[in-house]
């Protein structure tokens, strides 16, 4: 049976003045980056820079995209890629929540005896609600995949040039070094999703709990499902099996959650 092995690097967009100001987003307050936002885009893009992106993806929110356009203008390999804009990938909405400062969903979900990440305001989205977009996605996102990088011809190097498959028993396999390329060595596909703090929070506990995707070795809880900070980076390698009737997702490994060490600038909250 065919197989292919891709990487996809998650990164969350940079810090906007609503972050700064420790206020609620969501979906329904769509600003642009902030000027530290904009510097922590450039640095993450630099910190990828050398790395081949054969696919793009971000959620149709501002932030999102500025920090994908931002990324990939820093590459060396693919300035010239088509990011597309997925609503899928757009944050949890905060329903009443939103535009109000962070502490009052704190207070909310403690007067509801929940954490913040598993309480719902009214008219908000909850994470079950979520995980079906984040499923949707992924689901789009293998057959995106197997169809660029799994034909006849074998998988498509980065940018679209021609590339041999490589094994999927590879680097993925070796210990994590703290390097920009962790996980990719070997590995022919490589996608770039660019989306939001809460949303990428669900989709790790997704892609852990419904997926069994393998960890890092001695990986705490309290990290892997903690908040991601404004351009932090998280990175899984998928192994799907081709078949006749699709693509069905076989190995999942996560090479790294939320990365930092490349930041230089301040961190939002949301």
């Amino acid at each position: 049976m065919k197989m292919l092995t891709f990487g996809v690097t998650i990164v969350r967009h940079g810090e906007t003045q609503y972050n700064k100001d420790k206020l609620l987003q969501g979906q329904g307050v769509d600003l642009p980056l902030s000027e530290t936002g904009l510097q922590q885009a450039e640095t993450v893009g630099n910190y990828l820079s050398e790395l081949k992106f054969t696919n793009a993806f971000s959620s149709d929110l501002q932030r999102a995209k500025q920090t994908a356009d931002i990324i990939l203008r820093n590459s060396l390999h693919c300035s010239g890629l088509e990011v597309v804009r997925d609503p899928l990938l757009k944050e949890r909405s905060f329903g009443i929540a939103e535009g109000r400062p962070v502490d009052d969903l704190k207070n909310m979900a403690s007067a509801a005896g929940l954490s913040c990440p598993n309480f719902t305001p009214p008219q908000g989205e909850t994470p079950a609600q979520v995980k079906l977009r984040i499923e949707e996605f992924m689901s789009a996102l293998f057959l995106r995949m197997a169809a660029d990088h799994g034909g006849p011809d074998g998988p498509q190097d980065a940018c679209g040039s021609s590339g041999a498959a490589s094994s999927p028993d590879s680097e993925t396999d070796g210990p994590v070094a703290s390097r920009p390329d962790d996980g990719l060595l070997g590995v022919p596909a490589h996608a770039l999703v660019v989306s939001h703090g809460a949303y990428m929070r669900v989709a790790v506990r997704y892609l852990v709990e419904d997926l069994q995707c393998s960890l890092p070795p001695n990986m705490k809880a309290s990290q892997l499902y903690s908040a991601c900070p404004n351009t932090g980076i998280c990175r899984f390698v998928f192994t799907l099996r081709l078949t006749d009737t699709g693509p069905v997702p076989g190995a999942v490994r996560c090479v790294f959650i939320n990365r930092k060490e490349h930041l230089k600038v301040g961190k939002g909250t949301d």
